[in-house]
């Protein structure tokens, strides 16, 4: 009959939003709200261990909600959701302490000056929108620590050792997904850089409850 449209000349529906393809952000999104939930309490070791790998392997948006369906989110705050991320973010730091700690806006680049200060910049809760942070680092003889997370890698490749220390803690257990780059470059006299992960309280230690990144 004129006018019919046949099956094949009729365009394909699009696929229901639960059943789109995961991105690796999709996924890193869920292995962090499940560390979190661990922290809390509301998984054990075996569930978190379980949970951690399903999410890794994860292909649609369904595979990754039911992982999570029983579990609080925890949203940004509004106007933090709304932000942009700086370009350049500059500390000076004489002899007092400076932090960046909670769910703070990480910059594509930081210039930090250390004389006889503390610095301590802390990622665990970091709201993070480029895949590289830039960190020029002039520690004299201060210190500077940067808290890292599962995911975060630091390079201290191009800094510069007089009479100071550098050393970087890496995560233990499952491997995640890498969502930022932490490229340090600069130099350090006679003070202290470090990255390490958060560390437990002693009844999580105790208990041996996994690291809280909340």
């Amino acid at each position: 009959m004129t006018g019919e449209v046949s099956p094949l000349d009729r365009p394909a529906e699009p696929p229901a939003q639960a059943e789109l393809r995961a991105s690796h952000t999709d996924r890193d999104r869920v292995v962090e709200l499940l560390r979190v939930a661990a922290g809390d309490g509301r998984l054990t070791a075996e569930e978190l261990d379980e949970r951690l790998e399903a999410a890794l392997t994860a292909r649609t948006y369904s595979e990754l909600a039911v992982l999570t369906t029983d579990l609080p989110a925890e949203p940004l705050p509004a106007g933090l959701a709304q932000a942009e991320a700086k370009q350049l973010v500059k500390i000076d730091c004489d002899s007092g302490v400076a932090r960046r700690d909670g769910q703070w806006l990480v910059p594509q680049r930081m210039e930090i000056n250390v004389a006889s200060g503390s610095v301590k910049l802390d990622l665990t809760r970091a709201v993070i929108s480029s895949p590289t942070l830039q960190l020029d680092i002039d520690v004299k003889s201060g210190s500077l620590l940067l808290v890292t997370r599962p995911g975060i890698v630091v390079d201290t490749d191009d800094v510069a050792v007089r009479s100071g220390t550098v050393g970087v803690k890496t995560h233990r257990g499952r491997e995640v997904p890498v969502v930022l780059r932490v490229q340090v470059s600069g130099q350090v006299a006679s003070g202290v850089f470090k990255a390490r992960p958060p560390r437990r309280t002693f009844l999580e230690w105790l208990l041996r409850r996994p690291l809280r990144y909340a």
